[in-house]
């Protein structure tokens, strides 16, 4: 079923849009991410406009992130104090990521930004992950542990 939306002018399937939505909100109950960095990349793959996937992606990371916080407030899992840096923190980011979108807006170059700049940020992740995953099975390979204070220890083997 098409549904037309009209800020990004184009019509999309409404079960495609539920089961994205979907799956990236149960990644981001998983992982205890806000998910946009999954979602807005998916939503410009799929043929929407760059500034209208960052800007409708917000209440969703804004809605998961809450639920997130909750939950883990509620375990006893959130430093208060370290919580405080950076909400004030992200705010003043979140502050300057708006002038530089409205920026990068008038001079036309929005769309070309926020292309490059997933592709760079989602490409480091993804080199950062093979990296790690490659030293991992290095280590199981050649014997080495990985404790759980993160120091590396030889194992033997008695035969």
């Amino acid at each position: 079923m098409q549904i037309y939306l009209p800020i990004a002018e184009l019509s999309m399937n409404l079960f495609f849009l539920v089961g994205i939505g979907g799956a990236v909100g149960f990644l981001s109950g998983l992982f205890g991410v806000g998910g946009g960095f999954l979602l807005t990349p998916l939503l410009i793959f799929s043929g929407v406009p760059s500034p209208v996937a960052v800007a409708s992606v917000t209440g969703q990371v804004a809605a998961s992130s809450t639920s997130g916080a909750l939950s883990y407030y509620r375990r006893g899992g959130i430093d208060l104090h370290l919580a405080m840096y950076l909400i004030l923190s992200s705010t003043i980011g979140a502050m300057a990521g708006v002038a530089t979108f409205s920026a990068l807006r008038a001079a036309g170059q929005l769309d070309l930004f926020i292309s490059v700049s997933y592709l760079v940020v989602l490409g480091f992740v993804g080199t950062m992950m093979m990296i790690e995953a490659v030293r991992t099975m290095w280590r199981q390979r050649s014997g080495v542990v990985v404790r759980g204070d993160g120091m590396a220890q030889t194992e033997l083997h008695v035969d």
